[in-house]
């Protein structure tokens, strides 16, 4: 089942299912259980699905995507976070940081997992069991800040505000049995940047999910991005940054589109903190 979570035209949030404009409202609570209400509500806009908990990551879990930037095959999840702020809403628009400024932002499609109840400890063949659903999320990441002024660590460049696209639909794990064996891609307008299968993973998400509850308690409501493909437009040549003005489009098979316009951050001043430009 796809579960939306959205505003109506009456200024509430309500979650729903079903089709277009118009969705069946879902009643109860997204933890405990959601059930239909026979009632409908006309959508204003879109939510994310989820206000995370947490948001953790892993890196360099493609292997063609570790391949096309030089990296070796982890013998680990490679784990960093982002902030839960920087979630953005399907439509809404990616913000190119200009405060705190970058000039190469660039796209990431991912499958997130969404925690449903404790996890902790969790062993890789009872690990689906505590997903409540799945949904797309783009990593989005400012690479100048990544890797340049970062120290080391991936945090800053991975967390500025807008830099965690959810959506557009959560899907429960019975529509999607084998989370490892989905179509993914990413286009920017018409251009198809990221075509992928979530099979080309290197650690696929049973064996996430308990690496990453090993000794370490995940509470509902956490996402797990799962890393991206091959396609990044810091491994292009030339490099293909994201610029005002475009739409990125993130689509996983069985899930949907999530689709986000990109304009640049309207700030008044600069930070003290910027890197150097060339």
């Amino acid at each position: 089942m796809k579960i939306f979570r959205f505003e109506s035209t009456t200024g509430a949030t309500l979650y729903g299912t079903g089709e277009g404009s118009e969705l069946q409202v879902l009643g109860g609570d997204l933890f405990a259980g959601l059930t239909p209400t026979g009632e409908t509500a006309k959508v204003k806009r879109l939510l994310a699905p989820i206000e995370p908990r947490a948001i953790l990551c892993v890196g360099l879990n493609y292997r063609q995507h570790a391949a096309e930037t030089g990296a070796a095959i982890p013998p680990f999840p490679v784990l960093f976070f982002k902030n839960p702020a920087c979630v953005q809403h399907p439509g809404g628009a990616i913000e190119i940081p200009r405060y705190l400024r970058s000039e190469q932002v660039d796209y990431e499609c991912e499958l997130a997992v969404v925690i449903g109840k404790a996890a902790k400890n969790v062993s890789r063949a009872s690990a689906l069991d505590y997903v409540l659903g799945y949904t797309c999320a783009n990593d989005v990441s400012a690479r100048d800040w990544q890797l340049g002024g970062g120290g080391n660590q991936w945090n800053r460049g991975k967390s500025f505000d807008t830099f965690c696209p959810l959506g557009p639909c959560l899907v429960t794990p019975a529509s999607i049995p084998n989370p490892n064996a989905l179509r993914i891609s990413t286009r920017v307008g018409d251009e198809v940047l990221q075509d992928s299968n979530t099979a080309d993973m290197i650690f696929d998400i049973p064996t996430i999910i308990e690496f990453l509850s090993a000794s370490t308690m995940l509470l509902p409501g956490t996402v797990i991005i799962t890393g991206t493909p091959q396609g990044v437009g810091m491994a292009r040549t030339p490099k293909r940054w994201l610029q005002a003005g475009e739409t990125v489009t993130v689509e996983i098979e069985k899930i949907g589109a999530l689709s986000n316009p990109v304009v640049e951050e309207a700030a008044d001043g600069a930070c003290s903190f910027q890197l150097p430009r060339a």
